[in-house]
């Protein structure tokens, strides 16, 4: 039993180190939990007990976790029974779990020599954006997600009404701007509904379970869907306008390959199909010229906001993921003499930018190119500092947890990589 009171007596600095130790150490314990878990499942074991159905609800059961968190760890579970690199990683407290579970949705034996490697270099927010879109949709799947389309409900008792539905991926992208839209159409007009208290419910395993600052309220979905319908019935069916911003990107690739912005995979014949006749914005993944409009005007234009999406994918502020709600920030400051291009303009989330114009930070570029930011004081900081996992219980022999770099990455090329990386591992495992 470790001691509880001491915690408000500790330094900030020994608090940040046993954090980083203690991360560390919930890694490598929670690769042999789930070893166990494998084991237990490819036993049968909970059979043993009446009543229970599965393994998952077997765990769910005796270790205190939902049913979906069960599920998730019993696949997990599954999966590196058969990835043995992956998992001596973990043990060794060198991945996190959130790394292995994204490995874990496309690893194979004869592939994860080489996606073990791309994790260490990768954060786990990349990592996760870098498997979904390697998982390529089949035409088959893509006619199946067509046919199985669906949006069902009914009447509660309390007299709410219950939606349940599926969509396949273009719509399903479709839906999401439109949500985005009225989002932002409720926040500019102030009214915000009841948000924070379900704020972090909704925004998924992508969330954050930070405390939030004391920013304005977010509309929550639920909002901005009642706000559509208002305005269906308002206007009814009109020609599609709008904003640059909420229109669907598709992201083409040389050896055709499709996915919407970050969103899901597509095959060439649904990106055909959208092309035809719907307003979408097509960006070829091939290096260009950066786009550029000089110094006649520090308007950012709609080509080089797309082309700013396309590269930094969200907020560019160190740890930050935030994908929505950015501004295009002028590392060197237009009035200063800075031009409105691509290379001299970085996306930041608003709380972000408020901070370095009004909370002291500063942005810039360093020596080798990259981005670089530092606090009031002159600190740098970093992305995602290395974590040193020395507790009395590890092996010496172990070596630190990779976090990876926090650097930008480009995730066309990265994919390409990791689909590479399979192909050939395909290739050599059935030569």
């Amino acid at each position: 039993m470790f001691p509880i009171g001491d915690v408000a007596e500790l330094p900030t600095e020994h608090i940040e180190a046993e954090i980083e130790r203690l991360a560390a150490g919930i890694a490598a314990t929670s690769a042999r939990w789930l070893l166990l878990v494998g084991e237990y499942d490819a036993r049968g074991a909970w059979g043993t007990w009446g009543g229970v159905k599965s393994s998952a609800e077997w765990v769910a059961w005796r270790c205190s976790l939902t049913p979906r968190a069960a599920r998730e760890h019993v696949r997990v579970a599954r999966a590196l029974r058969n990835l043995p690199k992956a998992i001596a990683a973990f043990a060794a407290g060198e991945l996190s779990y959130s790394k292995v579970r994204a490995l874990s949705r496309v690893a194979t034996p004869e592939s994860e020599e080489d996606l073990v490697e791309i994790a260490t270099h990768a954060t786990a927010a990349q990592l996760e954006r870098i498997m979904a879109g390697y998982r390529r949709v089949s035409l088959r799947q893509a006619n199946m997600a067509h046919e199985e389309r669906f949006l069902s409900y009914y009447w509660n008792h309390d007299g709410s009404l219950r939606l349940s539905g599926s969509l396949p991926a273009e719509e399903g992208a479709l839906f999401l701007r439109a949500l985005e839209a009225a989002r932002d159409g409720l926040f500019e007009s102030g009214e915000n509904g009841s948000a924070e208290p379900h704020q972090a419910r909704e925004s998924g395993e992508n969330g954050s379970a930070e405390p939030r600052d004391a920013s304005p309220p977010r509309p929550r979905s639920v909002d901005a869907l009642g706000l559509m319908a208002e305005s269906f019935l308002a206007s009814g069916p009109a020609e599609r306008k709008g904003a640059e911003r909420y229109q669907l990107v598709l992201h083409s690739r040389a050896d055709g390959r499709f996915h919407l912005g970050d969103g899901p995979a597509l095959t060439p014949e649904t990106a055909k199909r959208l092309g035809c006749d719907a307003r979408l914005v097509s960006i070829t993944e091939r290096d260009g010229e950066p786009l550029s409009v000089g110094r006649r005007t520090r308007s950012v234009s709609a080509a080089i906001r797309r082309a700013l999406e396309a590269r930094d994918g969200g907020c560019r502020f160190p740890g930050c993921n935030a994908r929505r709600y950015l501004d295009a920030h002028h590392v060197e400051h237009w009035a200063a003499g800075g031009e409105t291009s691509k290379r001299n303009l970085v996306l930041l989330c608003r709380r972000h930018h408020r901070l370095v114009h009004e909370g002291g930070y500063s942005i810039g570029f360093s020596e080798n190119g990259e981005l670089e930011v530092r606090a009031p004081g002159g600190r740098r900081v970093e992305a995602n500092p290395k974590l040193r996992f020395d507790l009395p219980f590890r092996p010496p022999e172990t070596g630190p947890l990779q976090i990876g770099t926090g650097e930008r990455m480009d995730l066309g090329m990265t994919v390409d990589g990791v689909a590479s990386a399979i192909d050939r591992a395909n290739r050599d495992g059935h030569g």
